[in-house]
Order: C-alpha cells, then structure tokens, then sequence
C-alpha cells in the first residue's frame, strides 16, 4: 500500500460498490447523498489520503485555533456492502490522486463497481421531474444500467481547448485496470444551486436505494421535497414576478442572464 494511504482500522466487505462525492459539486448533490449514505447506514472513516502533494496547503482554514485540512476520506459500516469516498477535488497530480483511489477500491477492497455522483446546472423548473444523465467506463456498465430509466444516451465531450474533467479521468483510471465505473449527474434547476435541491437528492439516492438493495426509508427527504414545494408554491403566490419568470421557464423559455440573476437572487432570499 501506498505511503499516502492511512488505514485506521480494515472494513470486512465482499466485492463492495464504491461511491464518490467531490465536495466541490457545483449544487452539492454528491456530497449531500453521501453525508445522507454515511449517516443512514452509520458508516465511519476507516482511510484518508495524505494531501500534501494534491491540495495548496498554504490557503487552508483555521476553525477555532485548528488547522483545517483538505478531508480526503473512505467511509464504511456494517449494515450494507458499500463504501463511500469523499474529498474536495485534488489541485495538483490527479492521475496520481485518482490511482490512490482506485488502489483502495480494487486492490484493498476489491469493489466490483465504482459511481460518482454529481450535479449540474440546469434551466428546467423545479416542478420537472429529475433525472439521471450518465457516462460510462465500458458498455457492460451501460447495459447494466439500461433498466434504471439514466438519461444514458448523453454524451459528455470536452470542449476544444479545455482539459477533461475529473470524472473524465476517472473513467479513463478505472477502464485501464478493468473496474466498471459510472459518472452520474443530476441536473439541478439554476434557480435552486445555492439553496439545494431536495428533489434531485431524493432521485439520486432512490437510483442508489434500488439498484444497491440499501432497503432506505426515505421518509425524511420525501418531507424535505414536499416542504421546498410548498414554499416555492407560496413565494409564487405572494411574489408575482417570480411566478411569471417561473412559468416562463416551465414553458422552455430562455431568460435574459438579469432575469435569471434576479430570479436566483429573490427564490436565494425567500427560502435560506
């Protein structure tokens, strides 16, 4: 094992998935499913990745006199045959970084398939269903995934001029030493990115319930879900303008980037 890995104790797991979260994620989805994972199947840090040569040390937080460092963790229980990873994305050596990961995936825990969740912006209305948009490491993974209704005939490709994502990389990593892996976003309506959006983690963590066998109640996210309705439902009723901007993205309609700043700022101030 790598001198970059600290193992604190050894989760006993057989042929485990492993779900990654980049804490970084642009509406926080991924993280909040797997802080929901972590808590709901009492999961607990069992190694970290050393983060000296991954993360600008020098611009770290300070929380009550203590040093915060990047948290680059794998977490597992007992309840169920998962492990779960978060960590901000890596800032330097992400070949490096990503070969750690999969160096505890395969060859610690020999995980049969590896997820990333995440999510994007994206200009439906939260009264839309949500979906799942999906790439994939090979096409057996696709295929397996064919009867779980993923948005799988979305095709990623990098814009010229521009290095391919994390996730990309990912992909790439796990495809070389033939561990099935899939990337999976959740489109987060703009309006809704820095308040959350409890339907889009209701979606990924309902995908993760039936295709893991994680027997979850959801209970709890389905009150959160009904509760951001209702007050989205009231904000319209008392605040015309966001109502007709609202409606006008219901209806496909592209707002100018004011309207959208305006209608991001007003849903921001009515629901933090």
């Amino acid at each position: 094992m790598s001198g970059q890995l600290k193992f604190s104790f050894e989760p006993h797991l057989e042929k485990p998935t492993l779900i990654i979260s980049w804490t970084v994620d642009v509406a926080g989805v991924g993280e909040q499913v797997t802080d929901y994972l972590n808590y709901k199947l009492g999961n607990r840090s069992f190694c970290n990745i050393e983060p000296d040569d991954f993360f600008p040390l020098h611009g770290v937080t300070i929380e009550n006199d203590i040093i915060q460092f990047p948290t680059s963790s794998f977490f597992a229980g007992v309840k169920k045959n998962i492990i779960v990873f978060q960590s901000p994305p890596p800032r330097f050596e992400w070949n490096r970084f990503l070969n750690l990961i999969l160096e505890v995936a395969r060859d610690y825990c020999h995980v049969k398939e590896i997820y990333t969740i995440d999510s994007m912006v994206s200009l439906v209305a939260h009264t839309a269903p949500r979906e799942i948009l999906g790439s994939f490491s090979n096409v057996d993974m696709k295929n397996d995934l064919e009867g779980y209704n993923l948005g799988s005939t979305w095709n990623y490709e990098t814009p010229p001029g521009q290095r391919p994502t994390l996730n990309s990389f990912l992909l790439w990593s796990a495809q070389q030493k033939d561990v099935r892996a899939a990337a999976l976003w959740v489109p987060t309506p703009f309006y809704l990115v820095a308040t959350g959006d409890y339907k889009a983690q209701r979606c990924a963590l309902d995908f993760l319930n039936r295709k893991l066998n994680l027997d979850m109640t959801l209970d709890d996210i389905d009150e959160r879900v009904r509760l951001q309705n209702s007050m989205m439902m009231q904000v319209c009723e008392t605040v015309p303008e966001i109502d007709r901007l609202i409606k006008r993205v219901e209806a496909g309609d592209l707002l100018s980037p004011e309207e959208s700043q305006r209608l991001a700022l007003e849903i921001g101030k009515h629901l933090s």
